[in-house]
């Protein structure tokens, strides 16, 4: 699942605890709860599919993002599902200006829905230790027994399939002694699967490198982007306004940090920032020279007007108008299946080297996204599995993903959807209508809540994009893209790790919520230290981080990631 994802700004600690602490009740708490009734309704000597489920509501409460999910579903696919399974599904998103701050409110209401459902890529995301503290005051089910009676959903209870993040980080903690409260998603079926030739990072325009005589995939480190940078500027290259080309411009997404943009003067990933050096010892950025290379790299940009100067905080709309335009000579970060560049009119640039090895593509052996709970003031929460668990057969995923037989597609021979000809141009030419269809192909992700995981989209559909069997041209762009970036090389030489980033891990150390807002306050001080007016003001700046970061424990912490590292079944990858 690669759709965009906007990253979300991490909330504080000490604001997740005091919210919790002020609201968050448990399950003897449910007054206003809004659950179904599966009692009958006049469809007893009604003949049922196999597929069914009871005869009730089910409402689902979602803390994500709008841009993500719609609360909107098809009339005509909604009428299918009930009639498959008797449910009757209503989906609610929980609008706030960050999705955290909608899942703690949310919670600490105490009048929850039959299931929620929040982000969670991993067990280091702010959301983690919010819904953590949910499961211990006994808001939510034990889905363990649950699962044992599904057909898809039983494969989380077998030692080999989860990754070891999901299994012991997230849902079977040691702490809950065999109890599940809440479900990690889009497991791969395959060890190392990919789901798509992803080429994500830096892109140039065409034309751009053509008219310099660049081969983009050459500009492997920060000071080859930087000379590359000054060409640009030199060329006085124009965008489709007539105006200036920025060099470099922002992530596709908005202002951020774009750790691939700048690799070789990164210490970890940038939303991590911790990784072990060649003698095994963990470090944070804070600790090591980086950091103020990083700093003196991005002011020369600034200052030299290479970079632009709302790079960090521009918002999404104009981040990404300017790349539609071509105002960026390059976008900081974008990825290969975006539709605006079928024609590839942006090549990928590089990859940049890491700061201590040669790049190398990284594979996780299987990963999550995304999670979902029921509350414990759900009426017969065994139905929801059961609901979940039908979304994540082949037939539900066939109803979410690719919609209905006749209307949206039609089977081949071997029984794999085929989607219809003018579906494939309504998504090309009015995208929102199409969206209206209501599945997964066409931009409606509604069925993903629940039933998008055991994801092998070949094995079960015969192709690994939406609409390839039909329309092979419409990926065309994006796989001619994945070939001249050198994909297949890149995922033959792969390492492929399972672990824990290092931030999962921050809910169990005593002064977890002190080094949080620790870690949060060196992210804020990196970027002011950005736009620093000297070099020895941003130096006062990260030292000030360093000393907070220092004094909220974390050279305790590093060392209690060096003790978890040691332990396979905790094994922590950088």
């Amino acid at each position: 699942m690669l759709k965009n994802k906007k990253w979300l700004r991490l909330l504080s600690m000490p604001l997740i605890a005091s919210m919790l602490l002020a609201g968050c009740g448990g399950k003897d708490d449910a007054a206003g709860s809004t659950q179904g009734d599966s009692s009958g309704t006049g469809t007893e000597n009604v003949s049922k599919p196999a597929t069914w489920i009871a005869d009730r509501k089910v409402k689902g409460l979602v803390f994500m993002g709008t841009d993500d999910y719609t609360e909107d579903m098809n009339p005509e696919i909604k009428v299918k599902l009930k009639e498959l399974t008797g449910i009757d599904l209503e989906i609610e998103i929980m609008v706030a200006d960050h999705s955290i701050d909608g899942l703690i409110a949310g919670l600490a209401s105490n009048d929850l829905p039959d299931f929620i459902a929040f982000y969670l890529n991993n067990s280091g995301r702010p959301e983690m230790q919010v819904v953590l503290k949910a499961a211990r005051e006994e808001m939510f089910t034990d889905l363990a027994p649950l699962m044992k009676e599904t057909k898809i959903y039983s494969k989380y209870l077998q030692d080999d399939y989860l990754p070891l993040d999901t299994k012991y980080g997230v849902m079977f903690r040691p702490e809950f002694d065999g109890s599940a409260y809440f479900v990690h998603m889009n497991i791969a079926r395959q060890g190392g699967y990919s789901t798509r030739k992803y080429a994500g990072g830096p892109y140039i325009r065409k034309d751009i490198a053509d008219a310099l005589h660049v081969d983009p995939r050459t500009i492997n480190t920060t000071e080859k982007l930087y000379e590359l940078a000054q060409k640009i500027k030199a060329g006085n290259f124009k965008d489709q306004n007539g105006k200036d080309v920025v060099p470099i411009g922002p992530a596709y997404w908005g202002g951020k940090e774009v750790g691939a943009l700048f690799n070789d003067l990164e210490w970890g990933s940038d939303d991590q920032r911790i990784k072990d050096d060649k003698s095994g010892n963990i470090l944070h950025e804070s600790q090591t020279e980086y950091a103020l290379k990083k700093v003196e790299y991005v002011q020369r940009l600034l200052s030299e007007k290479l970079l632009h100067p709302e790079f960090f905080t521009i918002d999404e709309s104009r981040a990404t108008e300017g790349a539609l335009n071509g105002t960026w000579g390059i976008i900081a970060d974008m990825h290969n299946y975006q539709e605006f560049n079928r024609d590839m009119h942006y090549l990928p640039l590089g990859p940049i080297d890491y700061a201590d090895r040669p790049y190398q593509m990284q594979v996780d052996y299987k990963s999550g996204y995304s999670a979902w709970a029921i509350p414990a003031t759900t009426k017969k929460p065994e139905e929801i599995m059961k609901l979940a668990d039908f979304l994540a057969s082949r037939e539900g995923k066939l109803l979410w993903q690719y919609g209905l037989e006749g209307r949206d597609y039609t089977l081949d021979a071997k029984g794999n959807p085929l989607a219809k000809k003018e579906v494939l141009d309504l998504k090309q030419s009015n995208p929102e209508e199409a969206k209206k269809l209501g599945f997964a192909g066409v931009g409606n992700y509604w069925g993903e809540l629940l039933g998008s995981t055991d994801i092998d989209r070949m094995a079960d559909f015969g192709e690994m994009e939406y609409g390839d069997a039909v329309a092979p041209e419409v990926n065309a762009g994006a796989l001619k893209i994945a070939d001249y970036w050198g994909w297949d090389d890149k995922r033959k030489n792969a390492n492929i790790v399972d672990g824990y980033t290092p931030l999962s891990f921050i809910g169990e150390f005593e002064q977890g919520t002190e080094l949080k807002a620790a870690f949060d306050n060196y992210d804020d001080s990196l970027i002011r230290a950005y736009y620093a007016k000297s070099t020895d003001e941003a130096k006062k700046i990260l030292e000030s981080a360093s000393k907070q970061l220092d004094s909220a424990g974390l050279q305790s912490f590093l060392e209690l990631l060096k003790q978890k590292d040691a332990d396979p079944k905790t094994h922590v990858k950088f």
